[in-house]
């Protein structure tokens, strides 16, 4: 079935003629072939080469990655309808490149923002001066129902994005989610900058997420530039990594608790996050993690100091998330607004493509740490959280399982470095005429860059692909005959990114 694609390892460059090339139609039935059975999508894409507008399909199954090319026509039969995982891919497919999908059962903007080929869009959306044409919300009828708008501003300090929700009395029966309010086009500005520049740009895709982008981007480069990274320096971007998570795994339960008006977990959470952002300040200077991991290594260390006060630290810190967790999952009124709300079963999880803690929380065992492991992963033993109830309280405990063991990564990564220089800056001489495909494991779930180099070996095309990508719909789908005071609780529960979502 996937003998028409070329299989590679996550983080391995291939030339682009490598690249198994088939006729739209094969293709087509091939890439849906792969969707049905099994196969989860990675990347499916669009991209300009020499006047000819290409397709990129991306799959993964266990291990390996899966990879084929076309030409891509300007319009075809949707794929959409036999397989939601192509949802969203399609979409992006019409407002970025004017590619039509016939028939597709939702096909609007994904975004707001104008396209790689600088012209009308295929909703009939005119961009020419930067404003957005008018988005056909989906509508229920009827004497009883009620529509409610939420956002694109917000009470909060969180990024603009609308939620328009059609209620029957408290019940809402369908959520709709739009997003893209603040474009900044940067797979665009990657082709514009200069190679020594785009750590910079890397690290602003998503600022809750810098560690995870910079260590994507990094692996790609290297990989590229045919450089090596010492065990030394995968074992402090492990921890890098580790850290972003738990801040933010922490952050989440205290944010789940203040939702819910249990203010004393969320006020230890929310403290004990802050504990875990200065550790990343002492290390490199800044609480997220900027400017710490570049390719060829990281541009900060950890001392013998450092090392001691971290681990006596960590043991205080894991101490009280233990004592807070044992408060917060053993209340009544936690229970009773955790329990059964925002449910997603097993397989509307699968075949939504869903990823991340959300996945896990569905009982879907995938976490790229396990499958596709890079760098420190794969000389460390991974646990894979998983929950089978699919609902708040699922997302909840696996962000606290998840917490623990990074702790106990972290740790095991502390006691066993030996020390070694900070690296200096790599040549950026790339590949020509090559693609690499560099996947992590983010706090929110799988995140992917793609790299495509031309006959030079500049950068082609870069497609980044946040957890938040295939996450969004899930929470429309997790809202459904839910009662809309349940909202807030329920997204804080997936606590998906808007800017990372917006490229």
């Amino acid at each position: 079935m996937d003998k028409n694609f070329i299989k590679i390892k996550n983080g391995e460059n291939i030339k682009v003629n490598q690249i198994p090339y088939m006729e739209f139609d094969l293709f087509y039935e091939n890439v849906l072939q792969l969707a049905l059975n099994g196969y989860s999508i990675i990347h499916y894409f669009a991209y300009n080469d020499n006047f000819q507008t290409r397709l990129i399909a991306v799959f993964r199954k266990q291990n390996f990655l899966y990879i084929a090319t076309t030409d891509a026509p300007d319009e075809y039969q949707n794929l959409t309808e036999k397989s939601i995982k192509f949802h969203n891919y399609e979409r992006e497919l019409a407002e970025e490149f004017a590619i039509k999908t016939i028939n597709h059962p939702w096909l609007k903007s994904l975004r707001y923002h104008s396209n790689f080929l600088g012209k009308t869009d295929v909703f009939g959306n005119d961009y020419s001066n930067e404003i957005p044409g008018n988005y056909e919300f989906y509508s229920i009828t009827g004497e009883e129902i009620h529509e409610v708008g939420v956002g694109p501003v917000h009470a909060g300090i969180i990024e603009p994005g609308h939620f328009r929700f059609n209620c029957i009395g408290e019940k809402i029966l369908h959520l709709e989610i739009q997003l893209g309010y603040q474009h900044r086009g940067i797979e665009k500005q990657i082709l514009q900058l200069k190679k020594s520049a785009l750590p910079i740009l890397i690290e602003s895709v998503a600022g809750d997420t810098s560690i995870a982008n910079s260590l994507c981007f990094s692996e790609a480069i290297e990989s590229l530039a045919n450089v090596e990274v010492n065990e030394e320096y995968e074992k402090i971007r492990g921890i890098a990594l580790e850290l972003e998570r738990i801040a933010n795994h922490v952050g989440d339960l205290g944010a789940l608790s203040g939702d819910i008006a249990f203010l004393t977990a969320a006020a230890y959470y929310g403290r004990i996050r802050g504990e875990f952002l200065n550790i990343l300040l002492e290390v490199c200077g800044n609480r997220f993690g900027k400017g710490f991991i570049r390719p060829g290594g990281s541009k900060f260390l950890i001392n013998i100091n450092q090392r001691r006060l971290f681990l006596n630290k960590l043991k205080k810190l894991k101490k009280e998330i233990i004592e807070i967790a044992d408060m917060l999952f053993n209340n009544a009124g936690v229970l009773s607004r955790f329990e059964s709300t925002g449910i997603i079963e097993t397989d509307i999880a699968n075949d939504l493509g869903l990823v991340g803690p959300v996945a896990r929380a569905s009982n879907l065992f995938y976490d790229v740490r396990y499958d596709l492991p890079t760098g420190i992963y794969r000389n460390i033993s991974i646990k894979v959280a998983t929950e089978k109830n699919c609902d708040v309280m699922a997302r909840a405990l696996v962000r606290y399982k998840e917490i623990l063991h990074s702790l106990d990564i972290i740790e095991t990564l502390l006691n066993n470095l030996e020390g070694t220089k900070p690296n200096k800056n790599i040549n950026y001489s790339l590949s020509p005429n090559s693609l690499v495909v560099s996947v992590q494991e983010a706090w929110r779930g799988e995140l992917s860059h793609c790299i495509i180099t031309d006959p030079d070996g500049n950068i082609l095309r870069y497609k980044i692909k946040d957890p938040s990508f295939n996450n969004w719909i899930g929470l429309a789908i997790a809202m459904r005959n839910e009662e809309i005071s349940d909202f807030p609780l329920c997204n804080k529960s997936f606590n998906l990114s808007y800017c990372g979502h917006d490229l």
